[in-house]
């Protein structure tokens, strides 16, 4: 009687070793200065691995493209940014919003390489439609973990959401239009006062004051 063959295996997660950590870490920093200095486009693999004194073997055996190099690049940043954003409203325990915008603003500063470079990878993606839904489910990912940290914060304020995804949307808009003016005239504190208030005025426009005792609150 034939002996019948084990079931496959799925494979065994790679090992991430404290080399390999390294040269992953080397690699993403070389990247971010190649694409914001040479643009996304014009970037190359050979470019980042001289730049990150690696060879293309380094590179794919820890991406397969320069697409999956930038999602986890933003992965990363993203989760950074939240942690931040977490750190700063828990400071602000009893916060009027206005508090909590600051506090918030100080947690995600504008930053210049990193505006370039999204903003011409959000171009690249366009141009592709898998890579676009790619996009799409992570920046609303983003919103998803921000927003209740967000609504929190509020709550805390005496204020509630009735929206949740208009407030986000609204949030990412006021942040992205806004990043874009900050950036054009980085020494204007008028330009990013008005930030500031388009922020607050965000969040009292889509929010409303918890009544006490009322059969909603």
């Amino acid at each position: 009687m034939p002996v019948s063959a084990a079931p496959a295996q799925p494979p065994a997660p790679r090992r991430v070793t404290t080399r390999r950590a390294r040269t992953r870490r080397l690699l993403l920093d070389s990247a971010l200065e190649v694409f914001a200095e040479e643009g996304f486009g014009r970037s190359t693999v050979e470019r980042i691995c001289e730049r990150a004194g690696y060879t293309r073997g380094a590179f794919y055996s820890n991406f397969s493209s320069l697409d999956e190099l930038f999602l986890a690049m933003w992965e990363e940043r993203s989760t950074r940014m939240l942690d931040d954003v977490r750190a700063a409203l828990a400071e602000v325990s009893a916060a009027a919003p206005e508090d909590a915008v600051r506090a918030a603003l100080r947690a995600i500063p504008v930053d210049d390489a990193w505006y370039r470079v999204t903003a011409e990878f959000t171009a690249h993606a366009l141009r592709n439609p898998g890579l676009r839904r790619v996009m799409a489910a992570r920046e609303q990912a983003v919103q998803d973990a921000v927003l209740p940290v967000v609504i929190s914060a509020l709550e805390r304020a005496g204020r509630r959401v009735a929206d949740e995804d208009a407030l986000g949307q609204a949030l990412v808009a006021v942040h992205d239009g806004t990043a874009v003016q900050v950036l054009l005239d980085p020494a204007s504190d008028a330009v990013r006062a008005r930030r500031e208030a388009l922020f607050l005025h965000v969040l009292n426009a889509y929010s409303t004051p918890i009544v006490p005792n009322s059969p909603t609150s």
